[in-house]
């Protein structure tokens, strides 16, 4: 079990980025959340199974149809037993 945590730049608030990456988490067996952050950027959390970790970091470097990924910042986190995968509210939102 591994899990990192992902911010992602670009255009990626509207376009179903949250949704999107909820589904392909629970698709993939993959627990943890997602949420926007104030400054425009996506904040992901992903937990399980290295390959399957990977194949999401990988999907938050492309996103959904109709975002546009520019930058995809990932660190190695403890992982703290997550389970299921969550939608988060923006922090100060």
């Amino acid at each position: 079990m591994i899990r990192k945590r992902v911010i992602v730049s670009g255009e990626v608030h509207g376009v179903f980025f949250r949704d999107t990456c909820r589904r392909t988490a629970l698709e993939h067996g993959v627990a943890g959340w997602v949420r926007n952050l104030p400054d425009g950027t996506v904040e992901a959390v992903f937990a399980g199974a290295p390959d399957a970790v990977e194949q999401m970091v990988a999907w938050a470097r492309q996103g959904p149809p109709l975002a546009i990924v520019d930058r995809v910042l990932v660190y190695d986190e403890e992982p703290e037993g997550l389970t299921g995968f969550e939608i988060r509210p923006t922090p100060g939102g």
